[in-house]
Parts: C-alpha cells; sequence; structure tokens
C-alpha cells in the first residue's frame, strides 16, 4: 500500500492523471456543445488558408442587379423572365436554373414564360421545401414534373452556410435541390449519373465519388440538424467569382453566345435590397459586404457536385468518434510529457507554441487532403493540462526546494545548491533525501578552553560571543564547498563531498583539499577575532580540528515535520577522535598556533604536495581497533616562500 501510496505521488503519474482528467472534462464539455463555435471558426480559418483556386468555367451567372430593378421593376415580370430564358436556350445553355421565386404570376406574360417553361426540360425552376406554411411552389406549369429544385439551406448558428443538400423529404416526397437538378442536366450528356454506392447502398454515388451523408456530429458539429441528404461544403472554387453577366446585357443582346452554349446557367438576384445573400466560411468578421448572394452559393455547390463527378475529387471527410477521441487524448497525454520534460512554466509556453503551430499544420495539411479532424479539443486539452502539469510540478519543485532549503539553507555554497537542485531527482525520494553510500571527507573543530571562556562571560553575552564565532567558521565552510552538518554546543562538523555523491577520484581528492584549506582559513579568521576580542577586553581562544577521509552512509533523520540532514559511519567517528585526541598535544614547533589540524592519512594521501604535514605517529583512536597514522598540517605549500 505504501509503494502504491508513492508511486501515485509521482510527477509522471500525477501528469498521466491530470491528462486523463482534463479529457473527460474535455470530452464532456465538448459532447454538451460548448467547443461548437470554436471549431466551426478554427475550420473556416482553415478553409480559407488554402491556396486560391478559379472559378469554374462551367458555370454563368445571370444576375439581378439594382440597375436592373430600377429599370425592370420588382418583381420582375414573367414577360422579362420569359425573354431571358429564350435567349439562354438559344444560346444552347445545357443547363438554367432560376432562383426567383413565381408560385404567383406576375402580368404579363404568364402563357408565354409556361410556353418556353413546358418546351425546355432543361430549364429548373426553385422551390422553396418546408412542411409548413412557408412553402413556396415553383410556376404552376412545373408543380409534380422534374423541372423543380428547392433552394433550402441550412445556416449555422451565426448564419454561416457550411453545408450543402442532395435531397430533402417529408416522408411523403423525396425533394432534389437545385445545384443537384442542375448538376444531372450537364452531367447527362456524359452518361454520369446518380447511382447507389455499390459498398454502401445507402450512400449515393454521383459519377466518380460517393458522396457520404452529414451525420449530425461529424466533425465540430454536436447535434447539428442532419435533415435531408446534407454534405460539407468546400467552397473550393473561392475565392474566385463565377462569370457573371447582369441580367440587362443579356437582354440586351451584349452577351456573346460562345459565354452560355454548354454551360450551367444560373438566373438570380445580385441586389442588396433583395436580401438573398449568406455568409459563409469566407465572409471574414461577418461583415454584411462579405455576405454571398444566394443565386453564387447555389453556383458554387453545383460546381462541388460537377467536381465531385467529373473530376472525381473527394468529399471533405471525418474521422470517426473513437478516433477523434483517441486524437485528443494524445494531445492531452503529450502535454503532460512536455511539462515534464520542461521542468519550467517559460519553457512550456515556448514549447507550447511551437506544438499549436505544429497542430496548426497537421489540421491544415488534412483539409489539404479532404479531413477534417478537431483542432480546437486538442489544442484546449494540450494547454489545459499542461498549464494544470506546469502548476502543479511548480508547486511539487517549490515543496522539494522546500525541503532542501529547510536542511541545507544556510549551510551550503552556491555551487553546491544550484549542483544539489540540478540533480534533484537522484537525490530525493519519497519528498525526503534519499540515504546514499559516499565517500567524502569530515571536519570536527571544537574549542580550547571553552569552559574558561563561559565563566568569564554571563549567559547574554556568551551566546552573543559564540555565535559571532560560529557564524564565522561557517563562512569558511561554506566558502570553501563544504556543509555544515551539525553544531554540538561549542563543536563543529562539516562535511565535504555531500549532498551530491562525488564521482571520480581526482572529485574526492579536491573534498579532502578543501577540506583542509578550510581548517587552515578558520585558524586564520581565529587569530582575526582573537586580536578583536583582545581589544575589546573579552577572552581569546584556541581550536583543535580533525579531518578525515572515508566512506560514510548520508541521509534525513527525523520526522516529515522535523527532518535533518545527517552523515554517520566511521568517517565522522575517526574525525571526532582525531580533533579530541590528546587535547594537550601541539606541534613542537609552533607551539602557540591558535589551531592544531591533525589529519588521517587517507586525508594526506589525498592532498598531493600542496600542503606542508608533518607525521604526528600511529596513534591508537578512542573506539578503534587499528592504530591510525596522523599528521599534523602546518600550512599550504604555496606559503612557503
Amino acid at each position: 500500500m505504501e509503494r502504491l501510496r508513492e508511486a501515485l505521488q509521482q510527477p509522471a503519474v500525477i501528469c498521466f492523471i491530470l491528462a486523463n482528467v482534463v479529457f473527460l472534462l474535455l470530452l464532456a464539455a465538448r459532447h454538451g456543445g460548448a467547443l461548437v463555435p470554436l471549431e466551426l471558426i478554427s475550420y473556416d480559418q482553415m478553409l480559407r488558408s488554402r491556396p486560391d483556386a478559379a472559378a469554374d468555367s462551367r458555370i454563368v451567372l445571370i444576375e439581378e442587379t439594382e440597375e436592373d430593378i430600377h429599370r425592370y421593376g420588382y418583381p420582375l415580370s414573367d414577360e422579362k423572365l420569359a425573354a431571358a430564358l429564350e435567349r439562354l436556350t438559344a444560346y444552347h445553355a445545357r443547363a438554367i436554373g432560376v432562383d426567383i421565386y413565381r408560385d404567383i404570376p406576375v402580368a404579363p406574360g404568364e402563357a408565354r414564360l409556361a410556353s418556353i417553361l413546358k418546351r425546355n426540360p432543361n430549364i429548373i425552376w426553385v422551390s422553396k421545401f418546408s412542411g409548413d406554411q412557408r412553402a413556396v411552389a415553383p410556376p404552376r406549369v412545373l408543380v409534380g414534373t422534374e423541372q423543380v429544385g428547392f433552394n433550402d439551406l441550412i445556416d449555422d448558428p451565426g448564419g454561416i452556410v457550411r453545408r450543402g443538400m442532395l435531397f430533402l423529404d417529408d416522408g411523403k416526397t423525396t425533394a432534389y435541390s437545385l445545384p443537384l437538378r442542375l448538376a444531372l442536366h450537364y452531367l447527362e450528356p456524359l452518361g454520369l449519373g446518380l447511382q447507389p454506392d455499390p459498398a454502401n447502398p445507402d450512400h449515393v454515388r454521383l459519377g466518380r465519388t460517393t458522396i457520404v451523408p452529414f451525420e449530425k456530429s461529424d466533425g465540430g458539429y454536436i447535434n447539428a440538424d442532419a435533415a435531408g441528404y446534407q454534405f460539407l461544403l468546400d467552397f473550393g472554387d473561392m475565392p474566385g467569382r463565377h462569370r457573371s453577366f447582369a441580367l440587362a446585357q443579356l437582354l440586351n443582346g451584349q452577351v456573346d453566345a460562345s459565354a452560355i452554349k454548354d454551360k450551367i446557367v444560373l438566373i438570380g438576384s445580385a441586389a442588396r435590397s433583395i436580401n438573398d445573400y449568406f455568409y459563409t466560411p469566407y465572409s471574414v468578421g461577418l461583415g454584411a459586404d462579405q455576405r454571398m448572394f444566394g443565386v453564387e452559393l447555389h453556383a458554387h455547390i453545383t460546381n462541388q457536385l460537377l467536381r465531385f463527378s467529373i473530376d472525381g475529387q473527394p468529399q471533405i471527410k471525418v474521422i470517426s468518434d473513437s478516433a477523434e477521441s483517441v486524437w485528443i487524448w494524445l494531445w492531452c497525454i503529450a502535454a503532460g510529457f512536455v511539462a515534464l520534460i520542461a521542468h519550467s512554466i517559460w519553457r512550456f509556453l515556448g514549447a507550447s507554441l511551437l506544438v499549436v503551430l505544429a497542430l496548426v499544420m497537421i489540421c491544415h495539411t488534412t483539409l489539404l487532403h479532404w479531413h477534417w479532424i478537431p483542432f480546437i479539443p486538442p489544442v484546449v486539452g494540450f494547454l489545459t493540462t499542461g498549464a494544470l502539469a506546469a502548476a502543479y510540478l511548480s508547486a511539487h519543485e517549490k515543496k522539494q526546494r522546500g525541503v532542501l532549503m529547510q536542511l541545507f539553507s544556510k549551510h551550503v555554497s552556491a555551487d553546491v545548491a544550484e549542483a544539489l537542485w540540478r540533480d534533484r531527482e537522484l537525490f530525493l525520494e519519497g519528498g525526503r533525501p534519499r540515504s546514499q553510500q559516499l565517500t567524502a571527507t569530515v571536519l570536527s573543530t571544537d574549542i580550547k578552553g571553552f569552559t574558561t571562556v563561559s565563566e568569564k562571560l554571563d549567559p547574554t553575552s556568551l551566546l552573543q560571543w559564540l555565535n559571532e564565532y560560529m557564524g564565522a567558521m561557517a563562512r569558511q565552510v561554506i566558502r570553501h564547498h563544504g556543509l555544515v552538518d551539525k553544531y554540538i554546543g561549542d563543536a563543529i562538523m562539516a562535511v565535504f563531498g555531500v549532498p551530491v555523491a562525488r564521482k571520480t577520484g581526482a572529485e574526492v581528492a579536491q573534498d579532502a583539499i578543501n577540506a583542509v584549506k578550510c581548517a587552515l582559513a578558520m585558524e586564520q579568521e581565529l587569530m582575526r577575532m582573537n586580536l578583536l576580542w583582545r581589544a575589546r577586553g573579552m577572552p581569546v581562544i584556541g581550536m583543535r580540528a580533525g579531518i578525515y577521509t572515508g566512506p560514510l552512509v548520508a541521509g534525513s533523520l527525523g520526522s516529515a515535520d522535523r527532518l535533518e540532514y545527517t552523515v554517520i559511519g566511521d568517517t565522522v567517528n575517526t574525525a571526532f577522535r582525531l580533533e579530541s585526541y590528546d587535547k594537550n598535544l601541539v606541534d613542537p614547533d609552533f607551539p602557540d598556533r591558535d589551531c592544531r589540524i591533525l589529519i588521517g592519512d587517507s586525508t594526506r594521501s589525498l592532498l598531493g604536495n600542496l600542503f606542508v604535514t608533518r607525521p604526528v605517529g600511529e596513534v591508537s583512536l578512542k573506539g578503534k581497533d587499528q592504530k591510525v597514522s596522523v599528521y599534523y598540517v602546518v600550512k599550504q605549500l604555496e606559503e612557503v616562500t
């Protein structure tokens, strides 16, 4: 159970758990429709960022402009419509679509219009297919014929049209859309038409492409209106416009027959006053001047059907719900992984920018290859998981740093602290320093004559005096890259070579050199302090120091509320025994030295020729069965002139 608890506290495990929690919450938000607006906006942006394409030369527009309304009146009479259709049929248009409601005749010219419609089955008139009073029928002569196509469009929240339709039905009647009727007339001479898909009879195949019907939760949609047989519009001929002429140009004979022959021609309004226009993915900012006239929108839908059937262009497809879930989950997991590697909120932010750019490129490239994969959910999942993981890791590191600083602050040099933090994963285990077996050098010091000093000073002065001494000695330990392990009354224990384990013999030797240099520096500091104390009429003291190098165990002792980092082992005991050995022993050549420094042979063997030492001899130290070769430290060799 304890192992399980420790495993669940590991940063990698926490990040994995956070990624899965974010994923589940994101999935719930997505299925609730919260992300739909953002997903559709990103989809629009990717559509707009595709390379420019030329307009389809197979389609021509005859537009009723504001000038035409002023010239011919509104609504346009049956006479004028008949004249326009007669000219288009004379120019041998292959299919003609009229996107103008005419359920009620507009005199004059009803008979003339009915006549041209009867004689030309390639003229398709628009209707509005609706199950209520809002339905709009075609001209009476066409009711019940195949020369009718509905112009109903489904717009998303915000009024943007992103989907086209092939069929609509009310349970009794199946109606064809205006673009589908026009495309079928155009394809008939080519021997292409509608047929069931061989692999799935419920799907329609138009020419060379099977059109898979839109489902209510395809792509970024959630519970969208999927009535009829819908498909995603790709606006593959945007931003170019189809070739167009004003109605007056056609009626006045200003349109060359070659521009009409064998083309699909759509007649409809291009006057703002008629209000027959729509927003599309290309309507950036949804400004009024960025709306597309209905006749032009139907031309784009017809164009897409021609590209399906003749060019074999695939439709925009979506991946399955399960594949989308895996896709989003992977980005959540990736965020936790990046946060673990980054180890910094700023590095994570920089990495996040690169990841988002990569995701943009992936989604954009897949759309260029006719696949729509989610963009917003992975981005939200990545950034949310990453932010939470980075926050957790920051708090976790702060806690780790707190543990380390509680144990080592003010007791190690800056470079040791930096190395300690850099290698914290190797150093910490379960939120506390792990035990290590390593080789280090222990320095033990004690004051000579402390009892005499304590008798001469009152308690407050004694504590102040002792703090002054301890502070000065500790600074020398830190300056020489050591760790002040503990204060024991008037004694100091310092260790060189912890808490970061040494990996080479040269590093172990450097620790021994640092310890001896530290002891000599302590002696110099004590000499300075004695001069000050003597001038202030305060007691002066001497020191003893013992230094020994060898194996020991370093780790933390205590509870979670109070930890203490320390070292134990025979090396520690030997250093203490060297310091306390024969307190009356002095270097005969320097009997008045302020500090006696004794080192063991294991330390001396690591010093090289950097110091002048003098043998004391092989001595028996308390608690040790074997004798130890002991040496005085006289001075650093550089000091010899």
